[in-house]
């Protein structure tokens, strides 16, 4: 019965029509929902796997240099559930190459932390790390920090810095020419574009550092756990330290992901809570259009329980279907998102992923079971609230009142 009322014949046109545009409401909420939930996932998971995979879960730093750095480095190696400690130092400078120039961030580590980290490791598309820290000095860049200075394989790079040696004159800028030996490219613009690797020695005579570290970066198994990880650091220590963590070093970059992802799935629910009120307006349609079917079948023995569930069936029906079609919409294109955006920006020659505003130079999408879960939950449990009132009112519609009115 339910399956017969959802088919309009020809002066029922109106109240299909309205079912259409409820369902299709339905289907476009959830599928956005699930799309924007996907792809904000993927984006606060390649940004934070991306930035971590540089810079360490917690950086440790002294106010006197950190001489020993090393000895400390195996110190805090050693703590149950640290996977590495990068002992690195960091300085700002002014690099030129082939016609280009630019700031930059030279940031020196030594040859086997430089192996130890993945993300480098194996996003180097030109050169290797084979040679970085021997005899002859070598630098490591981004790709984005090589095209900006027109610069590849071979070819050298001169950095200047206002950290000189002090003479009587004043302080004078260091200048120092480094060929490129690699040339990396993590897929994150913030990284290749800025950052120059030097070996640990290389970096340290450069910025007049003698034996001297910025700091030591930590590499957590569990990241989640820094206030327990920060306490062992501090015990284990044998010195007064400064300790920060990923959450306070990108604090902006976690709250607006936070806050935004927050926000959107909340306006995203607010489509889908519009096209369940459609429900409420065809299945009110539908209720009053067969109000004599509902007042013979009452005469004739069916209970207001019985009217109840087909017109609960009838509204879910609408709401279950365009749950289900909106599910498999949505996933097949969070699944392919990257591939539509590559196609869009073929076809119609435009940038729809800017890599300089977004930092990413390729659209992630994360499909998070839970999310989806919870995503096709309120769009039914919508469904059925929006179902109610109308099938409530066909399940107490008075037989005698409505035939009357025939």
């Amino acid at each position: 019965m339910a399956r017969r009322y959802l088919r309009a014949r020809r002066r029922e046109r109106a109240i299909s029509i309205v079912s259409t545009l409820s369902i299709t409401g339905i289907v476009l909420g959830v599928a956005a929902l699930i799309i924007v939930m996907s792809v904000m996932n993927g984006f606060r998971t390649e940004l934070f796997s991306r930035i971590l995979g540089i810079s360490g879960h917690v950086v440790v730093q002294a106010a006197d240099g950190m001489p020993g750095y090393e000895g400390l480095a195996e110190k805090l190696e050693a703590i149950p559930g640290v996977d590495r400690a990068v002992p690195y130092v960091l300085g700002q400078a002014y690099a030129t190459g082939n016609g280009g120039a630019t700031g930059i961030l030279l940031r020196g580590v030594s040859r086997k932390d430089m192996e130890r980290t993945p993300l480098l490791d194996e996003h180097m598309v030109a050169g290797t790390l084979k040679n970085f820290g021997e005899e002859e000095k070598g630098m490591v860049i981004g790709a984005g920090l090589a095209r900006a200075l027109g610069v590849t394989i071979g070819d050298k790079v001169t950095v200047m810095t206002q950290d000189g040696p002090v003479t009587p004159f004043g302080q004078t800028p260091q200048i120092d020419n480094f060929p490129v030996i690699g040339i990396f490219d993590v897929g994150m613009s913030q990284v290749d574009g800025t950052i120059a690797y030097l070996p640990i020695a290389e970096a340290q005579l450069y910025l007049n550092m003698d034996d001297q570290a910025t700091g030591i970066e930590i590499f957590s198994d569990s990241p989640d756990d820094m206030d327990g990880l920060k306490a062992a650091i501090a015990e284990t220590a044998d010195r007064p330290l400064y300790l920060s963590d990923w959450r306070q070093n990108n604090r902006a970059y976690y709250s607006a992901l936070t806050v935004e992802r927050n926000v959107m799935f909340i306006i995203l629910t607010l489509i889908v809570l519009v096209a369940s009120m459609n429900v409420i307006s065809s299945m009110t349609m539908l209720v009053n259009e067969k109000t004599p079917d509902i007042a013979i079948m009452r005469t004739i023995g069916a209970s207001r329980g019985t009217v109840l569930r087909v017109f609960l069936m009838v509204g879910l029906t609408i709401g279950v279907g365009g749950t289900l079609i909106g599910l498999g919409l949505g996933t097949l294109i969070a699944v392919n998102i990257e591939n539509i955006r590559q196609a869009i920006t073929t076809i119609f020659n435009i940038q729809l992923f800017p890599p300089e505003l977004y930092y990413l130079t390729q659209i992630p999408s994360d499909i998070s079971s839970t999310q989806t879960t919870m995503v096709v939950v309120i769009s039914l449990l919508l469904a059925l609230i929006a179902t109610i009132p109308p099938a409530w009112k066909a399940a107490t519609t008075d037989p005698v009142e409505a035939l009357k009115a025939e």
